[in-house]
């Protein structure tokens, strides 16, 4: 079977946020959900993770395009997720988010080799405004110092 390889990235991820620790997690997803993943139809970037009330970690606002050749089984495109991951990386995970304020946000979505989905997630602290500013300082700073470096190789 040929599968083109899927990763839905959430570009805006790393300019909002100061990633500190990252994880890999299982996506509990139904069929028509898979299928719409596997064609690419995806999107996280206005998504987030949030702990329900027994501890169990969902991700919310993930849109999953409805399937072009679902029938009336067809997903909910913006439904809460739940996410899978080991019981001590949870726990940890919620003590963070309890104690110091900080959110669990997705990285990328792909498919594993086995044909999974996984999500890659982080726990992050948001940046300020000064900080969003030092990035984009930076960011500029390195493409101008790259194009002084190709100037000189010519």
């Amino acid at each position: 079977m040929l599968q083109k390889k899927i990763n839905i990235k959430n570009k805006k991820a790393r300019f909002e946020y100061e990633l500190l620790d990252k994880y890999m997690a299982g996506i509990v997803l139904g069929g028509t959900e898979i299928k719409s993943i596997r064609e690419g139809k995806a999107s996280i970037s206005e998504s987030f993770c949030e702990f329900n009330e027994r501890g169990e970690l969902f991700i919310i606002n993930m849109q999953i395009d409805e399937y072009s050749h679902g029938s009336h089984y067809n997903h909910l495109p913006k439904a809460e997720r739940k996410l899978l991951l080991n019981k001590k990386e949870l726990k940890k995970l919620h003590k963070e988010v309890n104690t110091s304020g900080l959110t669990i946000i997705p990285l990328n979505l792909f498919l594993n080799d086995r044909g999974l989905a996984k999500l890659n997630i982080a726990l992050a602290k948001g940046k300020k405004l000064f900080d969003k500013r030092e990035a984009m300082k930076d960011r500029d700073n390195k493409r101008d110092l790259a194009r002084i470096k190709k100037g000189f190789n010519n």
